[in-house]
Parts: C-alpha cells; sequence; structure tokens
C-alpha cells in the first residue's frame, strides 16, 4: 500500500533543511532536501555509506577525500562510503539539492576540520 508523507509531517531543520528518515515510513532510503544561501553548508562528516547528491538550483562545492569540485543544476554527485566530506552553497542563487542516503536511518559522524 502507499503511503504519502504530507510536507507539514516532516522535520524542518536551520536553513530550512527538511531530514527524512525512511525507517518510520517503512522506507530503506532517507534523505536531507537542503535549501542554503552562498557561505552555508554541512560540515565535515562521514557515513558508513555512500551519499548521493541530486543539485536542483544553485552552484555548490563539494570536498570529499580532500578534493574539490564544483556542481549545478541537474549535476550528482557521489562520495564513496566512510570517505570524509561537506558542502558548501556558491551562491548566489540559493542551494537546493537533496542527499540522499543509502539507509533506513541518517547514521553520520561529525569530524573535526583536521580529521
Amino acid at each position: 500500500m502507499v503511503k504519502i508523507i504530507k510536507s507539514a509531517e516532516l522535520e524542518l531543520r536551520p536553513g530550512g533543511t527538511v531530514r527524512f528518515e525512511g525507517e518510520a515510513h517503512g522506507s530503506g532510503a532517507s534523505f536531507f532536501h537542503v535549501r542554503d544561501i552562498a557561505g552555508t553548508g554541512a560540515a565535515r562528516h562521514v557515513h558508513p555509506y555512500p551519499e548521493t547528491w541530486l543539485v536542483l538550483a544553485g552552484r555548490v562545492r563539494f570536498t570529499v577525500g580532500g578534493q574539490d569540485s564544483e556542481a549545478g543544476p541537474g549535476d550528482i554527485v557521489v562520495a564513496p562510503a566512510a570517505v570524509p566530506h561537506q558542502f558548501v552553497s556558491l551562491g548566489p542563487a540559493v542551494l537546493e539539492m537533496v542527499c540522499i542516503h543509502p539507509s533506513p536511518r541518517i547514521v553520520q559522524e561529525d569530524l573535526a576540520s583536521g580529521e
């Protein structure tokens, strides 16, 4: 049977980012729907699974395993499992993207900048 989760049910986070964890809804996938202004993003962190990003609008710089890459609308970026990564919105347009976690729960370890 199909399950529809209304937007009002999703947890709103700072910056307008929505966090969806599939486990509570019978799904094996989770995601963040990000809306970040220039200069904001996600600090350095790591997951035990790969993370995939679908950039919908704006420009973003990813640092994955110490390598910088830029992406824009329509681009898909993949970081391998257990590789530290972070991103920042480059502006001037608002960054909108979906950060896909192939896990029923988001499992994330935040790292200091030098780890």
